[in-house]
């Protein structure tokens, strides 16, 4: 018999149950912490956008002198 040569990737491996669980956790926990880290991404854009603005409007009011107070004599 002579052996005939079959190409690479024409036959899928198939999966184990146990690979096929650890697969699909995987792919779970992955998509949860794209979420995450995009949610973050948002959440630090909002924040920097704000502290940005309170930075300039505190630049735009002029500093309050405030009052002196004096120490009480006792």
């Amino acid at each position: 018999m002579t052996k005939t040569v079959v190409p690479e990737g024409l036959f899928k491996p198939r999966l184990s149950g146990s690979e096929t669980k650890a697969k699909v956790t995987t792919e779970a926990a992955r998509s949860i912490i794209k979420d995450e880290a995009a949610a973050r991404q948002e959440k630090t854009k909002r924040l920097r956008a704000a502290r940005l603005a309170r930075e300039a409007k505190e630049e735009a009011t002029p500093a309050s002198a405030g009052k002196k107070t004096r120490k009480r004599a006792s």
